[in-house]
């Protein structure tokens, strides 16, 4: 693990988690420890509308976590109801909090690797829509990062469960002078719960 990212992690020990929020990640926590108890694949995929923030903040620090706490066949992925890019500022705050990022491409939707820990593999981002064939076509869990994306989807082919983990979206901010400080507060807001979500299936 990347000592800027431990260093994080180890202040998301000390925090706590609102009861009303471990309500809301109990149904996550239940879902990876089923498919654990069984041995079988752990395949999370975290829709948003745009997938181009919360859904990459959540796919990033899922994987990260269940690195740190050591839990096996865990991939994580993201998409959107629609395809736009990854959102520059993400990869800024990913910077800044110890991630090594990769730019692959240079067009409209570049794509990302996106490294923390670097004798292990990179998460991939991009901006896709949720049924991409870069994604799972079955056996996944959908993780419904947002309330639009929630609502307006109501259907997700192929999931075998369907669970609502919503974030405010940090997009409120852009062009703000707290920009910055809001993204960084995000990022670390979902790195706490997904280090809860873990812990919980380690135990």
């Amino acid at each position: 693990m990347k000592t800027e990212i431990g260093e994080i992690i180890s202040g998301f020990q000390k925090n706590k988690i609102s009861e009303e929020r471990k309500q809301v990640l109990q149904p996550l926590i239940d879902y990876i420890r089923e498919k654990r108890t069984h041995k079988e694949k752990i395949r999370l995929n975290f829709i948003c509308t745009h997938n181009s923030r919360r859904s990459h903040l959540s796919q990033i620090w899922a994987q990260t976590m269940a690195h740190y706490f050591r839990i096996d066949n865990v991939e994580c992925f993201s998409g959107g109801t629609e395809a736009t890019a990854m959102f520059p500022k993400v990869a800024e705050t990913l910077t800044k909090q110890g991630f090594e990022i990769i730019k692959l491409s240079e067009n409209q939707n570049p794509v990302y690797a996106i490294k923390f820990d670097k004798d292990e593999m990179p998460v991939v981002g991009f901006s896709k829509k949720y049924d991409d064939p870069f994604n799972p076509e079955s056996g996944f869990c959908a993780v419904m990062t947002c309330s639009s994306a929630d609502q307006g989807c109501p259907f997700i082919a192929g999931a075998d469960k369907r669970i609502p983990v919503r974030y405010e979206d940090p997009k409120m901010y852009d062009g703000h002078a707290e920009m910055d400080e809001k993204y960084l507060q995000k990022s670390l807001e979902i790195g706490q719960e997904m280090f809860y979500v873990f812990s919980k299936v380690a135990e």
